[in-house]
């Protein structure tokens, strides 16, 4: 399984996030490196193993400048298992709120359908013959009369049955030639499949892992209903695949192998962590937020969570926390928690220039999106490169004189920029749209230069 193994080596990862993420220099080689260090973990003596945890990450900039997209594309870089969580989400314990432990809880859900999925593509081959052989069945099915049963029961080498063995396993053979050249994908037939039924369970806050325990037990109680559906034999056997591919997996096999998969590879992204400092100690909010501070120290510290999976060791997570820090320091977390992320890394406020590279460089470039989503309705999307500097031009001056929101205040311009064609798409005798900054000053300058109406809008 190599689920959260990855052997790139730093400057591999770092151009691999170039690939989407323009700038933030520092923060890519910080991350990288952390990812490399858990490869080297695995390459040392079992005894040093349990001793070299994971340096987590505190990021600090602005929204919109990166620090999200940095861990998701890291987390898909490796295929680990990925969490990312709001901390005002969380309120201290005997307060109304979600417990910290469910940020556990969730990573080890998110470590199980990750492992499944590799188990059930590994015996993908074997559950599509078996659905095959399940869809011949719906089509040519064993005689199951009263006589012949009758006959079977008392003589398995009846007359009968000799005579009508031949002829059923050609009729078998036969269908499965026609299923096997796609004649008959289109067919509608009549099938039974499967269903779970749920017990619908209310828990309070902070008792999620057990309402999940109670509904599981509930529904292995609760005998498996069949209901009969007609569909394609297309669609009959992707139905079919799933339920064989099922069967074929051991589901404690997936748990325990999920448990290791989160402990050692599991990333754990905390975002506006800058809203549950304290700079004060005044009391009222501030008590409970730095409560939540403390809920979360023993997680990030490295401690043991039950889930209904099994008991899951937070030692070897790595948490990547973010804020913006516009009216708190990292200095105002508590020192326990401060001691927790000693890689400290601040990003840089995006720039004229890095709009630009973002509108065109990166894989996913906003650009390209746009061109993708106009060309389902055959229109060619054209920009001009005086386009693509008036954009980036009004990108950064509307976050230089409003709230700066980053690289979100493209999307913002852009959706603006592309209203009308976007609304006239289907309709339009020219599909040929080139926009240039004439068009671009038509479109957005006043609203720009209009600070108030661009706070709203833009």
């Amino acid at each position: 399984m190599d689920i959260g193994v990855n052997e790139q080596t730093p400057r591999e990862i770092v151009e691999e996030l170039d690939k989407f993420i323009v700038g933030q220099k520092s923060a890519k080689r910080s991350v990288a490196i952390a990812l490399r260090n858990r490869w080297r973990s695995r390459k040392i003596s079992l005894s040093m193993q349990d001793d070299i945890a994971p340096k987590n990450i505190l990021m600090i900039g602005s929204t919109g400048i990166g620090k999200t997209e940095i861990a998701r594309r890291l987390a898909k870089l490796v295929k680990a298992p990925f969490l990312k969580v709001e901390a005002t989400k969380f309120t201290e314990v005997g307060y109304v709120g979600r417990d910290v432990e469910s940020i556990v809880r969730d990573l080890a859900e998110i470590a199980v359908r990750m492992v499944r999925a590799e188990k059930l593509k590994s015996v993908q081959d074997k559950a599509k013959e078996l659905a095959n052989e399940r869809l011949i069945d719906v089509f040519v099915p064993e005689a199951t009369s009263p006589t012949k049963a009758f006959q079977d029961f008392f003589s398995d080498d009846s007359e009968e049955k000799k005579e009508e063995e031949p002829k059923y396993q050609a009729g078998r053979a036969w269908m499965k030639k026609r299923l096997d050249s796609g004649d008959m994908e289109k067919n509608m037939i009549e099938i039974e499949v499967e269903e779970t039924p749920k017990a619908m369970m209310f828990t309070a806050p902070g008792f999620e892992g057990m309402g999940d325990n109670i509904q599981d037990m509930m529904a292995g109680l609760m005998p498996k209903k069949r209901r009969k559906r007609k569909v394609t034999v297309e669609a009959a056997r992707k139905i079919f695949t799933q339920e064989e591919a099922s069967k074929l997996i051991d589901m404690d096999e997936v748990a325990d192998e999920a448990i290791q998969v989160a402990e050692r590879s599991g990333i754990v992204f905390l975002d506006e962590i800058d809203k549950i400092a304290v700079k004060n100690h005044a009391g009222g909010a501030d008590v409970s937020r730095e409560g939540v501070q403390r809920d979360i120290l023993p997680i990030v510290e490295g401690s043991t969570v039950m889930t209904k999976y099994g008991p899951v060791k937070t030692d070897h997570v790595l948490f990547i926390a973010a804020g913006a820090f516009h009216t708190a320091k990292p200095s105002d977390l508590i020192p326990e928690l401060q001691g927790r992320f000693p890689i400290r890394v601040e990003l840089k406020s995006l720039k004229k220039e890095d709009f630009k590279r973002i509108l065109t460089e990166p894989k996913n470039a906003l650009i390209k999106q746009y061109q993708e989503l106009l060309g389902a309705d055959d229109v060619v999307l054209n920009f001009e490169d005086s386009a693509i500097e008036r954009l980036a031009e009004l990108a950064a001056d509307v976050n230089d004189n409003t709230e700066d929101i980053g690289a979100r205040r493209l999307h913002t311009l852009l959706e603006k920029l592309l209203e009308d064609v976007s609304f006239d798409a289907p309709d339009l005798e020219d599909k040929n749209i080139v926009i240039d900054d004439k068009y671009v000053n038509e479109k957005l300058e006043k609203v720009a230069k209009n600070r108030d109406l661009s706070q709203y809008i833009l």
